[in-house]
Order: structure tokens, then sequence, then C-alpha cells
């Protein structure tokens, strides 16, 4: 299969993940986006400072499930996906809350939690896989086909950082 990289200049960085990659996009300083690409996509050597930062964080993560990310990050999103997102951000590596518990500890409902994390634009960095149904895995950014690329992505995030489901 040929690799892409005819998309890859939407990119400032694209890092090799054992699941796929992931994509850095980067603008006037900062994080814009974290993309979670399929294996069919090259990785990229950085293309500015942060995105080189941005790509050895994401290094250091795939590595050691530990490791705190400490990136300029674009601000986006509403009131609303802020509140989700900073409860998403106190989740300790090794724990998950349910899409039901995010929504009680903001006083929200779970539907509503649901579309914030898949609204996020910096996975890894507000790690919405720590996220799951109270049957099960749940969706993953926007996607709940249980056979798909993105939800085997939370799986295998979930594994690295010590939990299984």
């Amino acid at each position: 299969m040929e690799k892409k990289s005819a998309r890859s200049h939407v990119f400032s960085a694209i890092v090799e993940a054992p699941f796929g990659a992931i994509g850095v996009r980067t603008e006037a300083g900062a994080v814009q986006e974290l993309v979670y690409l399929p294996s069919s996509f090259d990785g990229k050597d950085a293309t500015d400072a942060v995105a080189d930062k941005a790509a050895h964080q994401i290094e250091k993560y795939l590595t050691d499930a530990d490791f705190r990310f400490d990136l300029p990050l674009v601000t986006v999103g509403t009131e609303f996906q802020h509140k989700v997102w900073k409860v998403i951000s106190n989740i300790p590596r090794g724990d998950v809350l349910t899409y039901g518990q995010v929504a009680k500890l903001i006083r929200s409902a779970p539907r509503a939690v649901g579309q914030a994390c898949g609204a996020n634009w910096f996975p890894l960095v507000i790690p919405c896989h720590r996220v799951t149904a109270s049957g099960g895995l749940g969706g993953f950014s926007h996607h709940d086909d249980e056979t798909g690329f993105h939800l085997g992505v939370k799986r295998w995030l979930l594994r690295h950082e010590g939990i299984a489901l």
C-alpha cells in the first residue's frame, strides 16, 4: 500500500505510533490540533519549533504513560467544552471516568459530555480516551464502530496506561 504523503502537507509534524500515527498541526507559535492517523501516513519531521516540541512530547508519552504534556495550545471550544476538558485533564493515568460520572461532576448530561469529548482538538494532552461508557468502551473521536480505527486507538491508549477493559 502506498503511503499517503500528499495529505501530510497539512501537518507540521507526523509522529509514528504503535496504532498508526499522530499528526501535529501548528500555527502562530501554538498547537492547533492533534489528529490520530492510520498507519498509511509516513512520519514527518517537524517544520517549526512548536511542532518539534509536540513531536518530542508525544514520543515521550508513547514510551512513558506517566509523561505530562506541556504545550502551548490554541484556545478553542465553548465554555461547556472547557468544563468537560478540565475534568478530563484531571483524570489520572490508570483511571477512567464514565460519561455519566463526568456529567454528574459538571451537572450536565452524558451525551453532552460525549459530544465535548469528540470535539477535543488535543487528544493525549486532554486525555478523552480516559472517558468510557458505563457498560464498556464507549465511542472515541465521534466514532463508535467497535472494530474501527479510532476505537483501536482508544484501546491501545488505555492498555498503554494500564487499564484493561
